[in-house]
């Protein structure tokens, strides 16, 4: 009988402790920081940016007709926020065995075709984007200096057409950090793919 009890309460703490890692982070929580292999074959983490104010993390890849449609506006937040301290840090979280397009090789190609010129790390085997819940590409998470999540969701609210972007929401929630606010909405949903 105690074998068997001993065992079901493994087993739920096993479960608990897997959905709190499905979950991921929420408004409030501190990141762990990470080291991804970037384009450029060396590895990139948080921390190497010395000078930040904060980080504008997207996960993306080549190949979700969404993240596509919002490379363009990722490199305008980079233009527009990195030399402000709120540097884009863009990951791709898919396995390349299920989309072949989102290899190494090919997010160099896709890198250079599309004059990236912020880090675009490769989530090898799948590790990070857990921790972060990221579900969909692109999906944005903003963090302050201190690498506490401030801002979780998509980057505006038009995947269709930058022109008529009504509320965007990622340049709200920095200009919100760096006056010393918190974000309004902190959170909204994020529009693409599923992660493969």
């Amino acid at each position: 009988m105690k074998l068997f009890l001993s065992t079901i309460l493994f087993a739920l703490a096993f479960l608990a402790m897997s959905f709190s890692l499905v979950d991921g982070y929420n408004i409030g929580d501190r990141a762990t920081d990470f080291s991804l292999k970037n384009i450029d074959d060396k590895f990139v983490s948080l921390s190497d940016f010395e000078d930040a104010e904060g980080y504008i993390v997207i996960f993306t890849c080549n190949t979700c007709p969404y993240a596509v449609l919002y490379e363009d506006r990722i490199q305008g937040l980079h233009e527009k926020f990195a030399n402000q301290g709120f540097p884009v840090i863009a990951i791709n979280p898919n396995d390349p065995g299920k989309k072949a397009g989102d290899s190494f090789d090919k997010m160099k190609e896709r890198a250079k075709e599309k004059s990236f010129d912020f880090p675009y790390l490769f989530d090898a085997g799948q590790v990070v984007y857990p921790q972060y819940g990221a579900t969909k590409t692109p999906h944005t998470f903003v963090l302050d200096k201190d690498m506490t999540v401030r801002y979780i969701g998509a980057i505006d609210d038009n995947p269709q057409d930058p022109e008529r972007v009504g509320v965007a929401f990622v340049e709200s929630a920095v200009a919100a950090i760096k006056t010393g606010k918190d974000p309004s909405p902190a959170t909204t949903k994020a529009i693409g793919c599923g992660i493969k």
